[in-house]
């Protein structure tokens, strides 16, 4: 074997695969991973069939189909009052982790500081160390997930590089406010920090909020590179395609590494979104449809011992269990998993520190019959 020196040494195998294997050697109802158990429309699959069969089958350009920009630019204008260049500014891309790589990479060097706020998704931390940068934890805490933004601007200093941010936030699923927005924007102003939003949920917002997108904010757009996920959007998580939207000078610079680790995404499903899209419907439609799920399954907890923390977007409810195990969040999500048969992430997993608050995430894009069965089952937890 080659002696080697890892650029990840402390990094294993993912808590998702992990709590994912240890579900189906259990035959445990799996509400640990993101992904729905539900297939997407058949009338988008229907329309990559056709594309296929119509022999749209090589390379795309580079910034994506030119036809899927242009709904892109539509839906952007109509929900934030901001007019991108459909070209200049929007990038499609293998996914928003790619997305997300593909940004760190552009801008951090050595030496560079990036703020985290955490619990954080797991592909932001890596990404930073790969490229020499140095992580920032801003710890976030239950039950409300906010951020105190003068403590947060303390931590800001000449080496800061980029802020990175997930509204609407994966685990917790709270969402920034038009007032976080606001501050964060205030203490960039006159900086040279790079935002990086991950926006992936915004179209999965309760309780008639609205989803705070930096494209909301001019001053704050004119640093920011956002991230979104068709796979989250449309129910086809595996068919990994997402998009950046960033100024044009933020994207000329995103893209000189984009064309080098991936250049172009699948050509076919592209098309199909770009016809899929002209129905408004097709997305706008999301949020009454996850807070329908939402509601059902906070109902089949009701008669457990699991102190629900307050959802307000995404597809995960975070639940407090203090009340039922002081056991470590690892150890009692693998202990739910075998014993009572139901799979959960335990969050200290997205603190940089392991922070343990006895908190674990549910993903609630199942069916009903399956939220009703891990119901049952949490209420004898």
């Amino acid at each position: 074997m080659l002696k080697i020196s890892s650029k990840l040494p402390d990094v294993g195998t993912t808590i998702f695969t992990v709590m994912s294997a240890l579900a189906n050697e259990h035959k445990a109802i799996n509400l640990s991973q993101g992904f729905p158990n539900y297939d997407c429309d058949p009338v988008l699959k229907e329309l990559v069939a056709k594309y296929v069969r119509e022999g749209y089958n090589q390379y795309a350009p580079m910034a994506g189909l030119p036809e899927l920009n242009e709904q892109l630019y539509t839906k952007i204008a109509h929900l934030y009052g901001t007019q991108v260049h459909p070209i200049a500014e929007i990038t499609m891309t293998a996914g928003a982790t790619q997305a997300v790589y593909t940004a760190v990479t552009a801008f951090v060097k050595p030496g560079d500081e990036v703020i985290l706020i955490e619990p954080a998704y797991d592909c932001y931390r890596p990404a930073i160390e790969l490229c020499g940068g140095i992580p920032v934890p801003y710890e976030l805490s239950k039950p409300d997930y906010k951020v105190d933004w003068t403590a947060f601007e303390q931590l800001i200093n000449s080496k800061t590089k980029m802020i990175m941010l997930n509204t609407p936030h994966n685990p917790s699923g709270t969402i920034f406010s038009e007032q976080d927005m606001l501050e964060l924007q205030r203490i960039t102003n006159d900086t040279d920090i790079i935002v990086l939003s991950d926006e992936v949920y915004e179209h999965i917002v309760f309780d008639g909020e609205e989803h705070q997108s930096v494209l909301r904010f001019p001053d704050l757009f004119a640093r920011s590179i956002a991230t979104y996920s068709f796979g989250k959007t449309f129910h086809n998580t595996g068919w990994k395609l997402g998009y950046a939207v960033a100024p044009e000078y933020l994207m000329d610079e995103f893209r000189k590494v984009h064309q080098f680790n991936v250049f172009c995404v699948n050509r076919p499903m592209q098309h199909a979104l770009a016809d899929y899209m002209k129905n408004a419907d097709n997305y706008l439609e999301l949020s009454p449809f996850y807070e329908k799920k939402r509601d059902y399954f906070l109902d089949t907890i009701k008669g457990s011992r699991f102190r629900p923390i307050p959802c307000t977007g995404t597809y995960f409810q975070a639940v407090d269990y203090s009340a039922i195990s002081d056991e470590p969040d690892t150890d009692f999500a693998k202990r739910l998993t075998t014993e009572y048969g139901v799979a959960a992430i335990p969050v200290s997993v997205f603190y940089s520190s392991g922070r343990d608050e006895k908190v674990v995430r549910f993903c609630f894009a199942k069916t009903e019959d399956m939220l009703e069965r891990a119901g049952e089952l949490l209420c004898k937890v």
